[in-house]
């Protein structure tokens, strides 16, 4: 059993030796965030840091996602692909004699996780609390490490 901690590489940026990180492997080539600072852009990203730990049956992955709701969440399955993206919204007003005072804000994200073949799509199971998502991400029985056979010699 091993947990694998998030590590910016140079050649695509894998995550342990099964899962692959699309979003990070796109991030350092298209919007490369020293590019964009100055006018534009802030320096800030809003990408969420996940761990990955496997055990002999399944994946565990969490997210740290502080501040966002359940229903803020959109998770999606699609060719071996879980997409995970959040948006939330929020506007304060305050109205003080003739002034009339604004704020809003605006969050979202979205990472993509390409999982290895030795997962159950109909099983993947996913909870927020406290500010982490976690996925369970249950192996198909092939994927599962067996116990050696012992073979009797006659």
């Amino acid at each position: 059993m091993s947990l694998v901690k998030f590590k910016r590489r140079p050649l695509g940026r894998l995550i342990g030796p099964d899962f692959f990180d699309l979003d990070d492997f796109f991030e350092d080539r298209i919007w490369d965030p020293k590019t964009w600072k100055g006018r534009f852009w802030n320096g800030k990203t809003s990408v969420p840091a996940i761990n990955i730990k496997e055990t002999d049956d399944d994946f565990e992955v969490e997210m740290a996602a502080p501040g966002y709701d359940k229903k803020d969440f959109n998770i999606t399955m699609e060719n071996g692909c879980l997409n995970i993206s959040a948006e939330k919204s929020a506007t304060k007003e305050e109205k003080e004699g003739e002034y009339t005072r604004q704020e809003f804000s605006h969050e979202s994200f979205e990472r993509s996780l390409q999982l290895p073949d030795s997962i159950k799509d109909e099983a993947v199971e996913a909870k927020y609390d406290n500010g982490i998502l976690r996925f369970k991400l249950t192996k198909k029985e092939e994927a599962k490490k067996q116990q050696p056979k012992v073979i009797k010699v006659s």
